[in-house]
């Protein structure tokens, strides 16, 4: 089939390149030139593992391209799929639509009589239906996506499930076609109306989002209680009806879905009559172990952090990508740097997308360059190189071997053998070990 893109950020460019894979032909269409220039090419402007690839070989073959026509757009493909950004609106906690509803708009002018029209950008409930009210002469769908940044390849090519937002047999038929060989793999596929295709997405997210913060919050309790969160997790998670995933306490989630997602989720609910405070509780308790880092920051710096040479081990707010909005990691350090610590900051990735962000930040081409002479070490992103690091080298590099896991991904037992002092959030300090004060 003949597909079209609507825009091609992160979401749209990997829907691009897998409905390529997928067999069909293809048009992303964006009104960022340089974007659309620099993805003919093959080129990527950001990280993501298997996608480059699959870009330079469709684009190559001619069976992927890019434009800024949505004239051209519009004569090209029989389904068009929108992908474009949901931000959040400003001075609300609400979804920003005006990209959506741009894009719904100017490829419906050109699309031939009856076309499908299909949403895949996370928008709050009852926006399918509005815009199917407002642009009669096409069909509308809605698709939502559930991809995971370092793994949206996979999460296209083999999902766990798809679902069809749709009003018509004629609807999910095409949807069906376009979709043939995953569906032939044997993926789930769930077929809905417009309100629950919607709320399929914004419900899964606030659910994942609910279980981060909880086991946050049962790390606060541990804190307290002196229990440790690591132990908690493992033992709940055995019980399949909670399951191990999604339960490992940490700084807590970022990004440009979760906390964005639902926030909107809480204020479309708001609108609607019905309340989900208790996602409010969620975000704030996301939030509180951003505060929990640097207060543990100011403590092993004896008070205050002020000339302390701090080291930042990540800035993307996940590994797997160069994604830096809302990241965790970077909101500590600029403001650890704004109470006059000294920090460096090293992540594989997002280091260009840091320093436009922040440049008031120090960065470093290695984690052995950042570490160099560092008080304090925080690892806040949890790259598999980081666990790689060998703690006995590390503790060659640095001024003082002090190093908090704001991800509960290090083995401690490692670096404190190494003579570190090993700082875990909800986990108490291993039997023995030495205050910083004492180092």
């Amino acid at each position: 089939m003949r597909l079209t893109v609507i825009g091609t950020g992160y979401l749209g460019a990997t829907h691009a390149a897998c409905m390529a894979e997928l067999g069909h032909e293809v048009l992303g269409v964006d009104v960022d030139p340089d974007k659309v220039a620099a993805l003919q090419a093959g080129r990527v402007p950001f990280h993501e593992p298997g996608l480059p690839e699959l870009i330079a070989k469709h684009t190559a073959s001619g069976r992927l391209r890019f434009t800024t026509d949505y004239a051209a757009a519009g004569a090209f493909g029989e389904v068009h799929f929108v992908c474009v950004g949901t931000p959040q609106r400003k001075g609300s906690e609400g979804a920003d639509l005006t990209y959506v509803d741009a894009a719904f708009a100017a490829i419906a002018e050109h699309a031939a009589e009856g076309a499908l029209l299909v949403g895949k950008s996370t928008v709050p409930v009852g926006t399918a239906q509005r815009l199917a009210a407002a642009h009669e002469g096409v069909e509308v769908a809605w698709n939502p996506e559930f991809l995971r940044e370092g793994f949206a390849v996979e999460d296209t090519l083999r999902p766990d499930r798809l679902v069809f937002g749709v009003r018509s047999s004629h609807a999910e038929t095409i949807l069906r076609q376009v979709y043939a060989p995953v569906l032939d793999a044997g993926t789930p596929l769930v077929t809905a109306d417009f309100p629950t295709a919607e709320l399929v997405k914004t419900a899964a997210n606030a659910f994942l989002a609910t279980k981060i913060s909880f086991i946050n919050a049962m790390a606060e309790v541990c804190e307290a209680a002196g229990g440790d969160v690591g132990v908690l997790a493992e033992a709940i998670g055995y019980d399949d009806r909670i399951g191990r995933k999604f339960l490992r306490a940490g700084i807590g989630f970022g990004g440009g879905c979760l906390p964005k997602d639902i926030r909107a989720f809480a204020h479309r609910a708001g609108e609607l009559g019905v309340s989900l405070d208790f996602l409010r509780e969620v975000d704030a308790i996301n939030m509180r172990r951003r505060d929990k880092v640097v207060d543990v920051a100011r403590e092993l710096c004896g008070g205050s952090v002020l000339g302390a040479r701090i080291a930042v081990l990540g800035a993307a707010f996940k590994p797997d990508s160069d994604d830096i909005r809302d990241s965790p990691a970077l909101n500590v350090a600029a403001r650890l740097r704004l109470d006059g610590a000294d920090v460096t900051v090293y992540d594989p990735e997002a280091l260009d997308n840091a320093r436009k962000a922040f440049p008031l930040l120090g960065y470093a081409m290695s984690a052995e360059e950042a570490l160099q002479g560092a008080e304090l070490v925080l690892h806040l992103t949890e790259w598999p190189q980081f666990r790689e690091i060998d703690p006995e080298r590390a503790a060659q590099l640095v001024a003082r071997p002090v190093i908090v896991d704001g991800r509960g991904a290090l083995d401690a037992g490692s670096w404190t053998a190494a003579g570190w002092y090993f700082r875990a959030l909800g986990r108490p300090a291993p039997a023995g070990e030495r205050s910083p004060r004492g180092l």
